[in-house]
C-alpha cells in the first residue's frame, strides 16, 4: 500500500523546504508530497509534511492554523531581508533598555497590522516580492491583519529571544524589523524556530537523525489526520 498521510519533520538548519520533499519522495516512494507552510533555510523546526494526494488537497486547512516560534533577534544591525541570511544595510549604536524592549513588545498584542516584507513569496500584480526585491526594486504593499502574542524570554544586548504565537501569513522577521524601528536601533531576526504548528508540537517531529538514517521507518511515523 501507498504511504499516505501527515508526517512531521523537525527541519534541519541550512535545509530548504523543497528539499524535504524531494528526500521523502525517494525515502518513501510517492511522488505527491506537499507541505503546511515552509521555513527559510536558517530556519528550523516543525514542518507538516502531507504525503500522498488525499493529505496535499487538504494543505488550506493546515496552513490555516496558528503557530507558535521561539525567536532571536539581533538588535543595532538591519539587513535587507530582515534577516540572518540578508545583506546588512544600517548599523546602530543605540542600546535599547529591557524596559523600553518590554513597553515596545506591547504593540505586538492581539490584532496587529504588519506590512509583508519585500523579500517574501507574497505576490503583487502575480509577481513575487522576492524576485522584485532581488532586481533592486521596492514596491508598496498593503499591511494585513495578524493576530500575536508575543512574550519576552531573555534580553542581553545585542540579543533577544522571544516567544510568538501567531495567525496565518506573520512574518517572524516582519516583528523583529518592525520591533527595531519601533526602539530606533534596528534589527533582524537571527535565528527561529517554529515549536507548533496547529495541533503539532516539536516534541512529535522526527528528527534529522532519523530523517537521514536509511534504515529508519519514516512511513511509522505517519499519521492519519483525515
Amino acid at each position: 500500500m501507498t504511504a499516505q498521510g501527515v508526517l512531521l519533520i523537525d527541519k534541519p538548519k541550512g535545509k530548504t523546504s523543497f528539499s524535504l520533499v524531494s528526500l521523502l519522495r525517494r525515502r518513501l516512494g510517492v511522488k505527491t508530497i506537499g507541505h503546511a507552510g515552509t521555513l527559510d533555510p536558517f530556519a528550523t523546526g516543525v514542518m507538516v509534511m502531507l504525503i500522498g494526494k488525499p493529505y496535499t488537497r487538504l494543505s488550506n486547512q493546515f496552513l490555516c492554523q496558528d503557530k507558535e516560534y521561539l525567536a532571536e533577534l539581533h538588535f543595532g544591525v538591519v539587513t535587507d531581508s530582515y534577516d540572518c541570511d540578508g545583506e546588512i544595510v544600517r548599523r546602530s549604536d543605540i542600546i535599547p533598555t529591557q524596559a523600553q524592549l518590554e513597553e515596545a513588545l506591547t504593540h505586538f498584542q492581539g490584532e496587529v497590522e504588519q506590512i509583508p516584507p519585500m523579500f517574501s513569496a507574497k505576490k503583487i500584480n502575480g509577481k513575487k516580492l522576492y524576485d522584485l526585491a532581488r532586481q533592486g526594486k521596492v514596491v508598496e504593499r498593503a499591511p494585513v491583519k495578524v493576530f500575536l502574542e508575543t512574550e519576552l524570554l531573555n534580553y542581553e544586548y545585542p540579543y533577544a529571544s522571544i516567544r510568538v504565537k501567531c495567525s496565518k501569513g506573520t512574518y517572524v522577521r516582519s516583528i523583529a524589523y518592525d520591533l527595531g524601528e519601533m526602539l530606533k536601533c534596528g534589527a533582524h531576526l537571527s535565528n527561529l524556530q517554529r515549536i507548533r504548528s496547529g495541533v503539532f508540537h516539536l516534541k512529535d517531529c522526527v528528527n534529522s537523525e532519523q530523517l537521514n538514517c536509511p534504515d529508519f521507518d519514516l512511513s511509522s511515523r505517519l499519521k492519519a489526520s483525515l
